[in-house]
């Protein structure tokens, strides 16, 4: 009886990591309940060096510093604009409505 109760509680253990380690890498992948771009921030190079600048120091999307905790901008090119977004979780923002981004980013521009 005592091996089996051993045994019970070990599987209890097991199973108790287990599920807190899947709410550790919840939370890093930003699926927790964090801010939207928490655990997200992966800066993603763009070759395209025709672009207009980006000049905005804030992301147009929420508003965050891009140079802030967030680590790096998330950075992509859209029809010959460079955006930087303060993660990748906000490009689904920008894809619904993207003429409302690019003209914050042109209004930094002509300042």
């Amino acid at each position: 009886m005592k091996k089996l109760n051993q045994c019970l509680l070990l599987a209890a253990c097991t199973l108790g990591v287990i599920a807190l380690s899947a709410k550790v890498t919840a939370a890093d992948t930003g699926m927790g309940s964090m801010s939207c771009c928490s655990g997200m921030a992966t800066p993603v190079a763009d070759t395209n060096t025709n672009a207009v600048p980006d000049l905005l120091k804030t992301c147009p999307v929420s508003g965050e510093k891009l140079d802030g905790d967030m680590g790096k901008p998330y950075v992509f090119t859209y029809q010959d604009q460079e955006v930087k977004l303060c993660c990748k979780g906000c490009k689904k923002d920008f894809d619904k409505d993207p003429a409302k981004y690019l003209k914050l980013i042109r209004a930094a521009d002509k300042k």
